[in-house]
């Protein structure tokens, strides 16, 4: 069987990406259906360096490793390539791999972009050719995308939001899940839905953060043009779609990327720097440019071919850090002899600066959890050039407060203001993720102390701090009506709790709270800047009270918020005021509808009675282990 001579290379393309400077590496690695001479087959292109050998063997020759052994390039690039006639879409294949040292191995298509459904793992020939009809969106997201604009993000896991009871793997496929997701968010009221990592994976159970296939939509749920369809419906009803990466390691599963021509191709040889203790995996060699160009072309290739308008970043401070979760003695230093990784620094770097030129009206974020400086300042001013950071310790801070008894949450006044010391540092997103749910942590609903009343009143009290705190917003699925297990992976959301009326009460709460999010400038347009905040009251400890405004560009979109998180009502509490007239409560966490006690707030009039440092005040009634958020009437 012949293998023709053939390249999508040029020297140009060659150059470029040994240079570590090639973006769109996915037009020219991988497999590629075309026609050579008027017969139709499939060119196949792969980076192997060190291997002696390389053949393809799939579906079409019976596996036969001697049946099609591909030409590698004079150059000394290491590619290997050629074009197999008669071989198209679904046709299965793998590269098989005869190293100098002997060793002999069969691997996936690094730059596949469709892999069998798991536990199989060969690629599969085929393509991202669709037509899209979000032009529109496309056009106009940097309205939604903006720093300055409402950005609510519910976090899902495509496998565990909602199952099919008629499916024996329980799944719902992509389609399945646009026509019922979209209905769903758009009465939420978020803004974007962030994918947890929908590229390929062997392990299921590692919710898609063990990648194999870095160019596949996981197969487990359609083909990629059915992805396409989720993002392109989710975009027509006007919702941002984020898609979680992960640049920072991968498995050692045998047909992946670890030792993929015999060596240590994309990782490092030595485990002081390529293995990563935490998770059983490995670590990118950030330092070779075309393990660079790899990981920068597949951020692309994801915003490009599946039109996402986002990428969150998976595990940045496990990147910045030579020594991190590493004792002494088990960690390399950097050049100079400290313990940033400097070759990830750059590259990150380069990744942000390359997307943002490409696409700058996206938003890259990153889960970091250092005080690392300038995560999300640019590149220019020495930062790392991110759009977000996970805002970390507001998330640890908050969750310990809102765990103690209220009796004794005096004592801990300042974890909930402590924050505000820092809060304009970066452009935090506010985060209550997946990991936050799992492993024993307990379900949110859980988190919080006191009887059922109770723990709803705190769960409502503490999403309306989120929610008017400073930065953009990320709730994990199921947190938004109080599920009350844990995150499984393995089975459905508890949708049945919605019939009860805590349940339905937060779900009602946070449809308010989106609503409020989203049309209330004071609470987004200054995300990042302390001009949209003012404390009025931060150190009431012994009542337990908080009282701040947020402010948008002009003064009436001001807005008054007031927490006491206490279970005492507290009648005749007087607060400053900002403004003189007439204050409105525009949202009660007490409400009845959102199972609250019903202690209702009157309209407030101010009086020229100076307090908290401002001239105007007002007697108000305090729901217990509530807030209200007020703004004052037109005039």
């Amino acid at each position: 069987m012949s293998v023709a001579v053939y390249s999508l290379f040029t020297d140009f393309d060659v150059s470029l990406f040994r240079a570590g400077k090639h973006y769109r590496l996915y037009e020219k690695f991988g497999s590629h259906v075309l026609s050579l001479n008027g017969r139709q087959g499939t060119y196949f292109a792969v980076w192997a360096p060190n291997g002696e050998t390389v053949s393809v063997v799939g579906s079409f020759n019976g596996w036969n490793p001697n049946a099609h052994p591909l030409n590698v390039r004079w150059d000394g690039s290491g590619i290997w390539e050629g074009f197999i006639p008669d071989v198209g879409l679904g046709d299965l294949y793998k590269y098989h791999i005869r190293a100098y040292h002997g060793a002999v191995s069969e691997k996936a298509d690094p730059y596949a972009l469709q892999s069998e459904i798991p536990p199989r793992t060969a690629s599969v020939v085929s393509t991202t050719w669709y037509t899209w009809t979000d032009e529109a969106w496309m056009q106009e997201r940097h309205q939604y995308n903006g720093l300055n604009r409402p950005i609510s993000v519910y976090e899902m896991h495509l496998g565990s939001w909602m199952r099919d009871p008629e499916n024996p793997a329980g799944l719902l496929g992509y389609r399945d899940v646009a026509e019922k997701l979209i209905p769903y968010i758009k009465e939420t009221g978020f803004t974007h839905v962030e994918l947890l990592p929908v590229m390929e994976h062997p392990y299921y159970p590692s919710w898609g953060y063990q990648t194999t296939g870095y160019f596949a939509a996981s197969s487990r749920y359609g083909t990629p043009q059915d992805l396409m369809y989720l993002i392109e419906q989710l975009h027509l009803n006007g919702i941002g779609v984020l898609l979680d990466w992960v640049p920072s390691h991968f498995p050692g599963d045998a047909h992946g990327l670890y030792q993929f021509d015999g060596t240590h191709l994309y990782e490092h040889a030595d485990p002081k720097e390529g293995y990563h203790p935490d998770w059983g995996s490995y670590i990118f060699n950030y330092g070779r440019n075309e393990v660079r160009s790899f990981l920068i072309s597949n951020a692309i290739f994801w915003l490009e071919r599946y039109h996402a308008d986002g990428l969150r970043v998976d595990a940045v401070a496990s990147m910045l850090y030579r020594d991190y979760s590493r004792k002494e003695g088990e960690w390399i230093p950097n050049i100079h002899g400290g313990r940033e990784n400097l070759e990830a620094i750059g590259f990150l770097k380069e990744l942000n600066e390359t997307i943002y030129g490409h696409f700058p009206d996206v938003q890259t974020i990153a889960e970091e959890s250092t005080s690392w400086p300038g995560v999300s300042r640019p590149v220019y001013s020495g930062g790392l050039g991110f759009g977000m950071k996970w805002m970390m310790g507001w998330m640890h801070d908050s969750l310990t407060y809102f765990g103690h008894d209220p009796l004794y949450r005096q004592h801990h006044h300042a974890q909930l203001t402590f924050s505000m010391l820092y809060a304009f540092h970066e452009n935090f997103m506010l985060p209550i993720s997946h990991d936050e749910v799992v492993h024993g942590k307990r379900s949110m609903i859980y988190k919080m102390p006191g009887d059922e009343w109770q723990k709803f009143a705190n769960l409502r009290a503490f999403y309306l701090y989120m929610f008017t705190h400073p930065g953009t917003k990320l709730l994990f699925m199921g947190c938004e009506f109080g599920q009350t297990a844990e995150w499984n992976h393995n089975q459905s959301l508890d949708w049945h709790l919605l019939q009860y009326e805590p349940h339905r009460g937060v779900f009602e709460f946070i449809k308010s709270l989106n609503h409020l999010y989203r049309t209330e400038q004071a609470l987004y347009e200054h995300s990042f800047s302390p001009d949209g905040f003012e404390w009025i009251e931060g150190g009431d400890s012994s009542n337990s009270v908080l009282a701040y405004t947020r402010k948008g560009y002009q003064p009436e979109a001001e807005l008054l918020i007031i927490l006491n998180l206490t279970p005492v009502v507290r009648y005749f509490y007087r607060c400053g005021l900002p403004a003189p007239g007439e204050w409105e409560v525009l949202l009660n966490t007490d409400d009845p509808r959102y199972f609250g006690s019903g202690i209702e707030l009157e309209a407030v009039v101010a009086e020229a009675v100076g307090w908290m440092g401002k001239p105007w005040s007002a007697n108000l009634t305090l729901p217990p282990l509530g807030g209200l958020i007020l703004k004052r009437k037109n005039t």
